[in-house]
């Protein structure tokens, strides 16, 4: 049994996207960013980051894995899905895993943190951020234009950017103009695995309307982590 540790967030529906297609049972295990749960001594103990993901594989005897991309990598292993076993085939999902983990999700990060949460607007940032993972999700874009998915067959690649390419429009980020990505947006949306993760814990992404009650009050939550500090970006 698997401990997932873990909130509604991009990084967090990263890994129950992929416990739920490997079928790994698991055992929800949500924190409350907004109370700081995560910088508790005892989650410390499992992350010594403070931050959602983690796991804890007690069919590995306790085995602790934190940031998002290591546990990604660890699972696939684990059971020998979603991952090529060919040097070639393994590369290239990793070449896209650590293309979300070094790109799409820090900048989409930042233009959620200057564009969604900072107490004051700073244009330049906010352009910045918004203008970076535009051209991130125009890269995207072209490669699922050549290929149905990102790296060869589905995989952690997929499962990884589309948990934060899904987001841009709390981004302020428009894709109209890419129509390959949302071709592959829909499509790995409607796998009955993608919808059962985006749901440990349950998305409130469909909520967040700009001028919504419900975006309000998820912007003003997220204000006081950023206000206090807390590395801990909602998205």
């Amino acid at each position: 049994m698997i401990d997932l540790y873990t909130a509604a967030t991009p990084n967090g529906h990263k890994i129950s996207i992929a416990l739920e297609e490997m079928g790994l049972p698991y055992t929800l295990k949500v924190l409350a960013l907004s109370k700081n749960e995560q910088k508790e001594p005892w989650f410390l103990a499992i992350n010594p980051n403070g931050r959602i993901p983690a796991i804890v594989d007690h069919d590995a005897d306790d085995l602790a894995i934190f940031e998002s991309g290591a546990i990604l990598i660890y699972l696939a292993e684990k059971t020998g899905l979603f991952m090529p076993k060919d040097v070639a085939g393994r590369s290239r999902v990793l070449q896209w895993l650590m293309f979300q983990m070094g790109g799409v999700g820090p900048m989409m990060g930042q233009a959620n943190v200057f564009y969604r949460y900072f107490p004051e607007k700073i244009q330049p940032a906010i352009d910045r951020y918004q203008g970076e993972s535009k051209r991130l999700l125009r890269v995207l874009d072209t490669q699922l234009a050549r290929h149905e998915y990102l790296a060869g067959d589905y995989s952690i690649a997929d499962m990884a950017n589309f948990a934060w390419a899904r987001t841009h429009r709390w981004s302020g980020v428009d894709i109209e103009d890419l129509p390959h990505l949302q071709r592959w947006l829909a499509q790995i949306r409607q796998r009955p695995a993608v919808e059962r993760g985006l749901n440990a814990p349950p998305s409130t992404l469909e909520l967040r309307r700009d001028g919504s009650e419900e975006a309000e009050k998820f912007a003003q939550e997220a204000r006081k982590m950023v206000e206090m500090g807390n590395s801990q970006k909602p998205a």
